[in-house]
């Protein structure tokens, strides 16, 4: 018989190893923003566990944007303590950059280069492999208009390739801010493998339309923003 702490092939086991859960993913207590003297932002305080989704729900001005920039370490907050992927934000957001996707309201693409060379230029950032840029633009339907600029390109044709740049690393993290905004079914439904519940990674999802946010996320655990 094994002694207590090592397994029977004699590795040691450190106390409490078997019990310990898994650090948040987010984890956000008192957290508080302002803007001159309008607060945003007042002691939001939550825990979102690893591969599970948060769907925020409020209207237009409630707070949601403002919530995903400060967990993508664009903003600091002004109460409060913010934790991300086991780091303190924004002490240590370098630490997580490289782990979030953030699909945001503007597209992050620069509109004189084409698609696919925005998103080969995002794969050197982040050291992704350049296949993987052909692979997303096949995946959600662009593979033909992926070299044209991106300022020629409807709206939704440009959400894809938003999204192609959010998930191009691989993140851990997705921070979705209204992401089927400009999508027609038929793309929302080629986008659906890489942000929604099948992708693999922990979710935080913003909308201002809880009817049609709750029918196609059923399974997401609702947050309401407010004022």
């Amino acid at each position: 018989m094994a002694a207590p702490g090592t397994e029977a092939a004699g590795r040691p086991i450190a106390a409490g190893d078997a019990r310990r859960e898994p650090d948040p993913a987010v984890e956000l207590d008192g957290l508080g923003r302002a803007y001159g003297e309008r607060v945003v932002l007042r002691d939001v305080t939550l825990a979102l566990e690893p591969g599970r989704t948060l769907l925020v729900l409020g209207p237009n001005g409630a707070g949601k944007s403002t919530l995903l920039r400060i967990l993508a370490t664009l903003l600091r907050p002004h109460a409060g303590r913010a934790r991300v992927l086991a780091h303190e934000l924004p002490r240590e957001g370098w630490a997580v950059r490289g782990r979030i996707g953030l699909l945001a309201h503007e597209p992050l693409l620069y509109r004189d280069l084409s698609g696919r060379e925005n998103l080969r230029y995002q794969a050197r950032l982040f050291g992704a492999p350049e296949a993987r840029v052909g692979e997303l633009v096949e995946r959600v339907g662009m593979a033909r208009r992926a070299d044209e600029p991106v300022r020629t390109l409807s709206r939704g044709m440009v959400q894809r390739l938003a999204i192609c740049r959010t998930v191009l690393h691989r993140p851990e993290l997705l921070l979705l801010d209204e992401p089927l905004a400009n999508l027609d079914p038929a793309a929302a439904e080629l986008v659906e493998p890489l942000i929604g519940r099948t992708a693999g990674a922990t979710r935080l999802l913003t909308s201002h339309d809880p009817a049609g946010a709750l029918a196609r996320r059923s399974r997401s655990r609702p947050w309401r923003c407010s004022a």
